[in-house]
């Protein structure tokens, strides 16, 4: 793999990683450890403002391939992340019932 593949594998999978971490910070999807959604709006906030610091200087540096999977997912986290805000203030994690336990 050449320098420069490798660099432009890394830039996705850094920006993958932050996508997966703000999914389970909005509560979208489980944490893979404890089986528990958790929702923390204020990490999720967090993470798309380093995803939009990233966008902004890294400007002018990105193949277009790149800036567009980093645009695409920052509008997404963007999207979801006022879909839960809207939702109004829940508890803060919400655990999964263990199989064949009911909800209480």
């Amino acid at each position: 793999m050449e320098a420069n593949e490798k660099q432009q594998f890394l830039f996705t999978q850094l920006v993958l990683m932050f996508h997966t971490a703000t999914m389970h910070q909005l509560g979208k999807i489980k944490n893979p450890v404890t089986g528990a959604i958790e929702r923390d709006l204020a990490a999720a906030q967090n993470s798309i403002d380093i995803l939009d610091m990233l966008k902004e200087m890294t400007k002018g540096n990105l193949q277009e391939q790149e800036n567009r999977l980093l645009s695409t997912v920052i509008q997404e986290l963007k999207l979801n992340y006022v879909d839960e805000a809207n939702k109004g203030p829940e508890p803060e994690t919400m655990k999964s019932p263990p199989e064949g336990e009911k909800p209480q």
